[in-house]
């Protein structure tokens, strides 16, 4: 039924009623039946940010290190070893990977394909048949999405799916057909082939947002949308954040880029915000936010003994962000974390809950 379906959906056939009634017991939803949650297989801290069935996407502004990200994904996926923050596991029946990528050259894409096995810890003098890598620099967008769709066809066993240039995949990145016809093709292939999917886009030159037409679609549809930025006094950091998300959001990291050419997690970094982007109340502040000073307010001690000790730590933590408040919004403040249970007390004895939510 399964096979049928795809074949009506990709060559628009007529549905009659014979096949329409077909269809319906395949797509009907029953309360009596009990359907599995979609297979978690890349984390950050503990946190989903890719599952089998969906996708997912990087994006950043030109030269802020997208594909370094990425490649940390794949290697993660390749090694089962955590790499910069990200810890995947594919399992054993879609342990293989599909990378395509549409912009560069062969040359630089062999660079691309090193760096994973690399910092996969898999050697770079001979073939991994758990990775295929595909250039599609020099074809046309109907080709490249003919290829994409052969392939998944053709591979077997394939778990995850880069591909570096979804805007590569449509002639105009502001046409609402040509966008919504490709968001809804990554859909199809996720859920047909129960695979997970990460794409990368480039944000606006002007702005934080996401390029076009398909940037919008991909916000509306995605799993996760991952930000990957220049830090703006050290541009040889990149910081990655979750911009959207469907589970709670991460504590963001930083990375750089090592001699060796490799990216490295940068410890204990702290995390500014914009102007544009502090809030006036602690209670409109994202999760991400408080995480992030929580983070640096337990850095150096897991528990403080003293209520004023713990105000200290919390008026430094909230500064590293850009909050910087006296002590009676403190007070508050405080009061706000422990009724969320971000903070729990016991005793005189002050500890960080790292598994609250708001």
């Amino acid at each position: 039924m399964k096979n049928e379906l795809n074949l009506i959906m990709s060559n628009n056939l007529r549905i009659d009623e014979e096949k329409y009634k077909s269809i319906l017991q395949y797509i009907k939803l029953n309360i009596t039946e009990k359907y599995e949650f979609p297979q978690e297989i890349v984390h950050v801290g503990g946190v989903t940010i890719a599952t089998l069935g969906n996708f997912s996407a990087s994006t950043g502004k030109p030269k802020s290190k997208k594909t370094f990200n990425v490649s940390a994904i794949v290697a993660s996926a390749l090694s089962g070893k955590e790499v910069l923050k990200y810890k995947a596991e594919l399992p054993p029946c879609k342990n293989r990977i599909l990378y395509i990528d549409t912009e560069q050259s062969k040359c630089h894409c062999h660079k691309v394909l090193e760096r994973i096995l690399t910092l996969a810890g898999l050697p770079t003098d001979q073939e991994n048949d758990r990775i295929q890598f595909f250039v599609l620099r020099e074809y046309t967008p109907e080709q490249r999405r003919d290829i994409i769709s052969w392939a998944l066809h053709e591979e077997q066993n394939i778990g995850l799916v880069i591909i570096d240039g979804i805007r590569d995949l449509i002639h105009d990145i502001n046409s609402p057909s040509e966008s919504l016809n490709i968001i809804n093709e990554l859909m199809r292939w996720s859920s047909y082939y129960e695979l997970h999917i990460h794409t990368v886009l480039h944000l606006n030159k002007g702005d934080d947002n996401t390029r076009g037409h398909v940037g919008t679609e991909l916000n509306n549809k995605a799993e996760t949308v991952l930000q990957v930025s220049k830090n703006m006094e050290n541009g040889k950091i990149s910081e990655v954040r979750a911009m959207h998300i469907r589970d709670k959001e991460f504590v963001p990291f930083a990375f750089m880029i090592g001699e060796d050419s490799l990216p490295h997690l940068v410890e204990d970094y702290q995390f500014k915000i914009n102007k544009r982007d502090r809030v006036t109340s602690f209670v409109d502040m994202s999760e991400e936010l408080h995480r992030t000073a929580l983070e640096v307010t337990f850095s150096e001690c897991n528990e403080f003994n003293g209520y004023q000790t713990l105000l200290d730590a919390l008026k430094k933590g909230y500064d590293s962000i850009g909050y910087s408040r006296g002590r009676n919004t403190l007070v508050n403040l405080c009061k706000f974390l422990m009724e969320h249970k971000a903070i729990v007390k016991a005793g005189r004895t002050y500890s960080y809950n790292n598994s609250f939510h708001l």
